[in-house]
């Protein structure tokens, strides 16, 4: 894999939701050979890109400079929200998005969804289902739309996806973007990445 780091597309990894059904803070979980799932996302993604930032509602982390941490401001726990605060952030027209919750997605994969967004609004990974928030975003053609969905109250990211020119890039392994939203799915991402090479 070519190794450069990406200049002109910034990675976010959004790191603000409840967690509720994991009933603590995911984004604070120890993962692999990091203190926490998050730490392990932003090293393995800063391989890829050069700009790396954290999307959060509070400054929870210790090991990024203040520049790297976009604080979401909104009073609701949306990823629309975190959208519109990312996009008013950052002067970057092309922004690689994903959740700190899916530490599984390869690099490569990555590349791919990057390497088929030329000529789209948003360009996501599908497999069995659509991950709607692993993705490339272009700002100015999202902006004026989040902005109206949220002064109307309306916070569906698929929503997003039907309305704008989204291209959706098959991958054929579902446990590569499977979301570590309770104490089953992170035991079997550890269980799965104690197996790996660092392939991840």
């Amino acid at each position: 894999m070519n190794r450069t780091p990406l200049k002109d597309i910034p990675c976010v990894i959004l790191c603000g939701g409840k967690s509720s059904r994991m009933g603590e803070d995911k984004s604070l979980l120890p993962f692999s050979t990091s203190s926490t799932l998050t730490q392990y996302q932003y090293e393995k993604l800063k391989k890829l890109f050069e700009n790396v930032y954290l999307s959060s509602k509070v400054d929870k982390f210790d090991f990024i400079s203040k520049e790297e941490l976009l604080l979401d401001e909104a009073k609701i726990y949306s990823p629309i929200a975190a959208l519109q605060s990312i996009f008013s952030k950052l002067n970057f027209d092309k922004i690689f998005i994903i959740t700190v919750d899916t530490p599984l997605v390869k690099l490569e994969s990555i590349k791919e969804i990057i390497k088929e967004s030329n000529n789209y609004d948003i360009t996501v990974a599908k497999t069995d289902r659509v991950h709607n928030l692993c993705g490339i975003f272009k700002k100015h053609k999202l902006q004026p739309l989040v902005n109206k969905m949220l002064k109307e109250d309306f916070h569906k990211v698929g929503f997003l996806l039907k309305e704008l020119k989204t291209n959706y890039v098959e991958f054929l392994d579902d446990d590569e973007f499977i979301n570590l939203n309770e104490k089953d799915e992170y035991q079997r991402a550890l269980e799965i990445i104690s197996k790996t090479n660092d392939i991840y």
